[in-house]
């Protein structure tokens, strides 16, 4: 039977993605390859408890919602991991998998949406990211660029345009929490006309700095 090693497991109101403000059912998979500046789950990054992909199962089963995000971490360092969604998909989950760029989506099953991030230079890791990935999103993907200062944004408008991401995708924008203030992000999409979702960590606004939620 494949194991995993896992960080949490919660049920909560999702915080990100074009899916924020829904139920859903969360499992965080622990260990990274990246270690962003702006890490917020820098727990994430030990190696967490063994759990069987029935321990898994038994927990996403004692919820009744039909939502579950795979995240990290980072999932796809953990290989088994395609034993999870393949379990996920046979039962008819819809499944987000969030992941941080730096890895090859191209062998997730196609009904698998990814939300990606694009790591922006104020988190020191665009070097790591693999671009080649952009040619395997659909439009039901995401991308997500977490954005720190006007440097972040500006180098994000110059990377949505060389790469068509608005019609590759959608395209999320999230200010740094507590460092880049929601309503100045905003004022440059505004000025700018830049077609993308302004995506605030709605789980924070609610619950605070936290685990589990």
């Amino acid at each position: 039977m494949p194991n995993l090693f896992i960080s949490e497991l919660f049920y909560s109101i999702q915080g990100e993605s074009s899916y924020a403000g829904l139920p859903c059912i969360f499992i965080r998979l622990s260990g990274c390859n990246l270690r962003c500046k702006w890490c917020d789950t820098t727990y994430a990054l030990s190696k967490g408890d063994v759990y069987s992909l029935d321990e898994i199962m038994s927990f996403v089963h004692k919820h009744k919602v039909r939502l579950v995000c795979i995240t990290g971490g980072e999932p796809l360092l953990q290989p088994n991991v395609i034993y999870l969604i393949k379990s996920l998909l046979n039962e008819n989950y819809k499944i987000l998998l969030e992941t941080n760029g730096s890895l090859p989506i191209n062998k997730l099953p196609h009904s698998v949406i990814k939300v990606m991030d694009l790591k922006c230079p104020g988190s020191g890791m665009t070097g790591y990211m693999y671009w080649k990935n952009i040619d395997y999103l659909s439009k039901m993907d995401e991308v997500k660029f977490v954005i720190g200062s006007r440097e972040d944004y500006d180098w994000t408008k110059d990377i949505i345009l060389k790469y068509r991401l608005i019609e590759r995708c959608k395209v999320l924008c999230s200010p740094v929490f507590n460092i880049l203030s929601p309503q100045l992000l905003a004022s440059w999409i505004l000025k700018d006309h830049l077609p993308v979702r302004l995506q605030l960590q709605l789980h924070k606004y609610i619950w605070g700095e936290r685990r589990g939620v």
